[in-house]
């Protein structure tokens, strides 16, 4: 009899106010506003690691959003991703009062060198033993880029175009600069390395010039599990050549199992298997002892959703608001003098009041399930088993009740029904935990192994042809 598929539990997160359930984090007992004292890091990692999540996915941005209504000022009075701390310092913190909890963080490649941040991931991977994966992003914000001493945004495309000499940099320095063996220890013959087992990477590229060699030892995933979150031509070439798990999603079973599909052809394209690459969608998971309890729930989120958030967040250049919500939202395009091109998600022939209702998310896409324990896993499995869903990023609407609720409420279900680990089982590396016992580096089929045992450093960097496929935006 087939074992049934596990989910991959993560919960998403973000070391700020206001991440993406906006106007929510005044309710009684949320610990939002903690978000930059240690101890809210401490006990929400003690809180997923005993409720048997798998991770906590760490999002982040470099810049303010001051596209809506012309500057940051909305941004600014919701918490909406500002203020804003560094998501890479606190999972130290979170990985000295857990065994088993693994970490997705957030980092771009677009403004900052590789070599530093190569020693930053390796650092991380050696301190939690393996627990650390990298979500590859390359800045969508106007503001990021002035902030790094740009005019405005480098084109989409050409973006993921640096990102991929970035990664190559990356895969040099932590594949390929250090031999496992380098590190003798020799008390003996007081030597710690053998100088003979460690290389300069010597990368010349068109954006970088990074010498070598990597300033720390192999750790033990080596390269972190890289994560990444697409939906544009380019970003899926860039996936199916990189990302072994994706944040993708879609508001039908047959969305998204065609974004899965065409990723799926990348990864193939590109000398790779189709199972190489993990799926993984955002959810809305409100879970009750009842389903009238869950209601509840789910109507007192809704009742204090932040429009305003919500439309600072999409980087509106329209604010619906000023319009009655009776006008079509052609008119209200017409009276801003904004182009239907600046705002392709939005529905002409839809009423503005329509057009709010759907951008604020009044509604129950694929991946939301509001309900009992029994309700929201049989969901679940519907995900794993008709759509091929392999985890998901749980949004939370209120910290710490979001977590506690599935770790006490769903969590038993799943486990009951062989959808989780049981309780006490350590999956060793998070490579491991996504693909399997013994998988705790690249498979030798993935493009950053060709550097192993220093082969290839010095060959001319095969680029991917990403330049002119098309400047669509990925957020």
């Amino acid at each position: 009899m087939t074992e049934p598929k596990q989910l991959f539990l993560n919960l998403f997160e973000m070391a700020c106010v206001s991440h993406i359930t906006h106007g929510l984090w005044p309710l009684p007992e949320n610990n939002r506003h903690r978000f930059a004292d240690l101890d809210y890091w401490v006990e929400l990692a003690q809180i997923l690691e005993h409720g048997g999540f798998d991770g906590v996915f760490l999002a982040d941005v470099i810049g303010a959003y001051d596209v809506f209504r012309g500057g940051p000022e909305t941004a600014l009075r919701e918490g909406l991703q500002s203020p804003n701390i560094d998501p890479l310092l606190v999972i130290p913190a979170m990985a000295a009062v857990t065994k088993r909890l693994g970490f997705g963080v957030t980092f771009s490649t677009t403004y900052e060198p590789p070599f530093a941040f190569a020693r930053r991931m390796s650092t991380l991977d050696h301190l939690t033993k393996g627990r650390v994966g990298w979500n590859v992003v390359t800045s969508y914000l106007p503001n990021a880029a002035r902030n790094f001493g740009l005019d405005g945004e480098i084109p989409h495309d050409l973006r993921y175009a640096y990102a991929d000499e970035y990664l190559d940099v990356l895969y040099k320095l932590w594949e390929g600069s250090w031999d496992d063996d380098a590190i003798v220890a020799d008390r003996e013959r007081k030597v710690y390395t053998d100088p003979a087992k460690v290389r300069y990477i010597d990368h010349v590229g068109e954006r970088h010039r990074v010498a070598g060699p990597h300033i720390v030892h192999p750790s033990p995933q080596r390269t972190p599990v890289i994560f990444q979150a697409t939906g544009s031509p380019a970003g899926i070439e860039f996936a199916g050549r990189h990302a072994e798990a994706v944040f993708t999603g879609g508001r039908t079973s047959e969305e998204f199992r065609r974004n899965a599909a065409t990723m799926r052809a990348a990864a193939v394209r590109h000398g790779r298997q189709e199972d190489d690459i993990k799926f993984i969608a955002m959810a809305g998971v409100v879970v009750g002892r009842t389903e009238e309890e869950a209601e509840d729930k789910w109507r007192l989120y809704q009742r204090n959703a932040s429009v305003d958030g919500i439309l600072a967040h999409s980087s509106l250049p329209v604010d619906l608001t000023a319009f009655p919500r009776d006008i079509p939202v052609r008119e209200a395009l017409r009276r801003a003098d904004v182009p239907h091109a600046a705002v392709p998600f939005l529905p002409l022939d839809k009423t503005v009041g329509q057009a709010l209702d759907f951008v604020t998310g009044t509604f129950r896409d694929r991946f939301t399930v509001v309900g009992t324990p029994k309700t929201v896993a049989d969901a679940i499995e519907r995900w794993l088993d008709e759509d091929g869903l392999d985890g998901i990023n749980l949004r939370q609407y209120h910290s710490f009740d979001t977590a506690r609720d599935f770790a006490e409420l769903v969590v038993p279900e799943l486990r009951k029904r062989g959808r989780l680990p049981q309780e006490g089982e350590h999956p060793g590396t998070l490579r491991e935990r996504l693909f399997g016992g013994g998988r705790s580096r690249l498979p030798e089929r993935h493009i950053g192994a060709r550097y192993r045992g220093g082969e290839n450093l010095g060959s001319p960097v095969d680029r991917l042809d990403l330049v002119g496929a098309g400047d669509v935006a990925s957020f």
